[in-house]
């Protein structure tokens, strides 16, 4: 055989060698296939949740807390980085969950309980306090009830709340859980409030009942329940126009939804109230007075990330006995997220 042919064929076999090699060297010695070790493969095509998720999520909600935290901090001082506690500084603990807008009863209770289990650290109380706020909201119903067919939800609120976009992230809410929505516009006398829900409708991708401007707010209800029966939805929301707690002509127009839609559905899951998380103690008369009207059975409290005033979560809960279902913290269709008593008082109390 020609010598060049025999150094052609002897180079291209070196070079397919070396290629081999290189190739085999970027895998991983085990011979796995790139997996992560400890990685779950019995679920082709689900991807794992990214690592760090729940520290990500954590981190943001703190974030979004930011003005509450740091007015608390800021009325505490050093409480928290002390060695020891003085006497005097209990009462400055409760003076700054009072301001807080935590609400007096509840924060002296709270104090009480800390300083009844003698934290010899500043470190210890904060420990302590965020277990007692932690009780404070111990309960089990912080679910949007989805028990009938087609379960009602029913959203009523002063004007300004963040009413109906709250709406709207909660139908999202129930999309992404699987669940099909109809939304009724029963809101007929504010300007516009027809087009506002159907644009974010539209966002959500879930139809949108209305009525003529004007038009009786019941009958709007009613056809919304009709439509989520003929259609076979999940949940129908009702949107309902925003009105003062003292308005008794508009508080009884609000009976008026309630009677007929559970007269039609036979019963209603839920009627959320919508609060402004800014307006602090001042919403938890706003409360009593729709529950005594309309038997709220929960709490959806917005823009908490645009104030100080987020212990009135807590303060909420506690005078009301009403859970606090949702928080808004953004403007984002994302940004309205399950009250985790948990994440809350860690993100409101935490350095």
């Amino acid at each position: 055989m020609d010598p060049v042919v025999i150094i052609a064929v002897i180079a291209v076999v070196v070079i397919i060698a070396i290629i081999a090699a290189l190739v085999v060297s970027r895998r991983d010695p085990s011979g796995s296939t790139g997996e992560p070790l400890g990685s779950d493969q019995s679920t082709p095509g689900r991807p794992s949740p990214p690592a760090g998720s729940t520290a990500t999520a954590d981190r943001r909600l703190r974030d979004r807390l930011a003005r509450s935290r740091s007015a608390l901090a800021s009325s505490l001082g050093g409480f928290f980085t002390s060695g020891g506690i003085d006497p005097e500084e209990w009462q400055d603990l409760e003076d700054a969950l009072v301001l807080a807008d935590v609400g007096p009863s509840t924060a002296a209770r709270v104090v009480a309980a800390v300083r009844s289990q003698n934290p010899g650290t500043g470190d210890e109380a904060r420990r302590a306090l965020e277990a007692e706020l932690i009780a404070v909201l111990d309960r089990s119903d912080r679910a949007v009830l989805t028990t009938s067919q087609p379960s009602v939800i029913v959203v009523v609120g002063v004007n300004g709340t963040g009413k109906t976009t709250s709406i709207a992230k909660i139908a999202k809410h129930l999309v992404d859980d699987g669940l099909s929505v109809v939304l009724g516009a029963a809101d007929t006398f504010r300007a516009a409030a027809d087009a506002q829900l159907r644009t974010w409708g539209d966002r959500v991708g879930v139809p949108v009942v209305s009525g003529a401007e004007g038009s009786d707010p019941a009958s709007v209800a009613f056809d919304a329940l009709q439509k989520a029966k003929a259609t076979e939805a999940d949940v129908v929301i009702i949107d309902t126009a925003g009105r003062l707690h003292s308005q008794s002509n508009l508080m009884d127009e609000l009976r008026k939804v309630i009677r007929v839609l559970e007269r039609e559905a036979g019963s209603i899951d839920e009627v959320l109230l919508v609060l402004d998380g800014a307006v602090g103690q001042n919403g938890i008369a706003q409360a009593k007075s729709f529950t005594e009207a309309v038997g709220v059975t929960g709490i959806v409290l917005t823009k908490l990330d645009g104030t100080a005033r987020g212990g009135v979560a807590i303060a909420v809960e506690h005078d009301l006995d009403v859970p606090v279902k949702f928080i808004g913290v953004g403007e984002g269709m994302d940004d309205l997220i399950p009250f985790v008593p948990e994440d809350f008082v860690r993100a409101l109390v935490d350095e």
